[in-house]
């Protein structure tokens, strides 16, 4: 009989940026994860609806966990309602 194995807890995503990698909590949009940091990014509905949010993602992907009615393009998201899967890498420095 072998020894039971002790099951790895998931790794929480990351969010990397020009200014570093941010950890993202458990069930956080990408916008709460940037907020957390001290980043300031131009949102208005935090629910998709507007696009206001609309970022380039260079890497990785994100979850939607409702579908925004703003359009996404790819390589593109929406932070205020978006999840990592996994790692990902964002373009702050739109404007």
């Amino acid at each position: 009989m072998q020894p039971a194995t002790q099951q790895e807890a998931p790794q929480a995503p990351l969010v990397h940026t020009c200014d570093g990698t941010l950890l993202a909590h458990p069930g956080e949009s990408v916008l709460e994860t940037l907020e957390r940091h001290g980043h300031q990014l131009e949102f208005q509905c935090r629910s998709g609806y507007c696009g206001a949010c609309r970022t380039p993602l260079l890497a990785g992907s994100v979850h939607y966990p409702n579908v925004p009615l703003a359009f996404v393009s790819p390589g593109e998201c929406l932070p205020c309602c978006c999840k990592p899967v996994g790692a990902i890498r964002l373009d702050l420095t739109k404007g």
